[in-house]
């Protein structure tokens, strides 16, 4: 491998795969790698108050239907991910889901993304839930100025030479 396709390593030998020797941020080398079935889960959470539940639950926000809205910039952001992080690769989405759940003083987010390539979708399934709750966020300001969005994380991933990571029970190889 060139030395433009080394990565740098950190203390107790994690690879910091988009910094050069150089220091330099860029964009990794996937040219060699397999394509293989990749799958990203990720979550995160819309604090907010009963009275904004309640209005989301009934569809009368006056922006109109946040769910729909966040769902729909949640999937735009997914496919968009490459554009908006500047060392990610452009994917050929397969498939991207982004699902709510109201609680009383919340809205839960879950998004999945998937594609048959050589690169991992996490980064497309983080930013469909951070945009999705940035659009609940935007709908819902007039009535709660202080939303709080948290907890934008990867659950799961699939594929690819790492194999399966879930969190709380740390990596798998495949085999």
């Amino acid at each position: 491998m060139s030395t433009r396709g080394r990565s740098t390593t950190r203390r107790g030998g994690s690879r910091l795969t988009h910094v050069a020797e150089t220091g330099a941020a860029r964009m990794v080398d996937v040219g060699e790698k397999a394509e293989t079935h990749r799958v990203a889960t990720a979550s995160g959470r819309v604090r907010t108050t009963p009275e904004v539940v309640k209005l989301i639950r009934q569809n009368s926000a006056k922006k109109g239907d946040v769910l729909a809205a966040a769902r729909i910039a949640g999937i735009l952001a997914a496919k968009r991910t490459s554009d908006l992080i500047p060392l990610c690769h452009p994917l050929r989405l397969d498939l991207v889901t982004v699902d709510f759940t109201l609680g009383r003083d919340s809205v839960g987010i879950a998004a999945r993304a998937e594609t048959t390539g050589k690169t991992g979708v996490e980064m497309e399934a983080v930013t469909a839930v951070a945009v999705a709750a940035l659009t609940v966020y935007d709908m819902c300001k007039a009535v709660d100025r202080g939303i709080v969005i948290d907890g934008v994380q990867l659950e799961e991933k699939s594929g690819g030479k790492s194999g399966t990571w879930r969190r709380g029970r740390g990596a798998r190889r495949p085999g």
